[in-house]
């Protein structure tokens, strides 16, 4: 079984047709104003043409309104709803049902009982994404550049998809998943030189 990568906080098609030409499954969009990674509706409008055909497009939101995700589905044609924030999985089923499009929720891990918070959420979302927990202090949900003990999910059959977030570089992606046993990752910061800064040359060397 192939390993399905998500490359998030994408702002330039430069960083989005790298990620695609190199095998990339899903293009993450981040429309949250604090992160260094945002992506304004206006940015996005531009952005959109020129972006690849291929990858499914993600927008990623952290307890947004539902004007700001129903803008971004219409700037860049999304193809899934990643939800980062304290959405509720009422939040979720609501959004599926008004969007009619798939679902992504980010649960917050640091140890193994961590893991039950998905159960929730997985009658009514797509799949669920095990990120780490922010540190504390932490201005961002994700995209902190840390990691959670992948072996916690070693092992463990779950009802539900699910994809493998949280300080993952070029360099420990095996690592990542011999340990945890994933056959998704999605990654941010372990592709960039400086906080919202890709380099194609880290995507390359992620995906291939």
């Amino acid at each position: 079984m192939g390993i399905a990568v998500k490359i998030c906080g994408i702002s330039k098609a430069e960083h989005a047709h790298t990620a695609a030409n190199a095998g990339a499954d899903f293009l993450g969009f981040i429309f949250f104003p604090p992160s260094p990674r945002n992506l304004s509706l206006d940015a996005a409008r531009v952005l959109a043409p020129e972006l690849p055909t291929g990858p499914k497009r993600v927008g990623v939101f952290v307890s947004a309104d539902e004007a700001l995700i129903t803008g971004a589905i219409t700037a860049l044609n999304l193809d899934f709803i990643q939800l980062h924030g304290k959405e509720t999985p009422e939040d979720a089923a609501r959004l599926k049902k008004l969007t009619g499009l798939p679902i992504i929720k980010a649960i917050a891990v640091s140890e193994e009982a961590d893991l039950a918070k998905a159960g929730p959420f997985a009658p009514h979302v797509d799949y669920i994404l095990f990120d780490a927990k922010p540190p504390k202090g932490a201005l961002l949900p994700g995209g902190n550049a840390v990691s959670f003990p992948w072996h916690i999910l070693a092992g463990k059959t779950l009802p539900f998809k699910w994809l493998l977030a949280g300080g993952l570089t070029p360099e420990n992606a095996a690592e990542a998943i011999a340990a945890s046993g994933t056959t998704g990752l999605d990654i941010s910061s372990g592709v960039e030189t400086a906080p919202g800064k890709k380099a194609s040359t880290l995507i390359k060397a992620f995906l291939t």
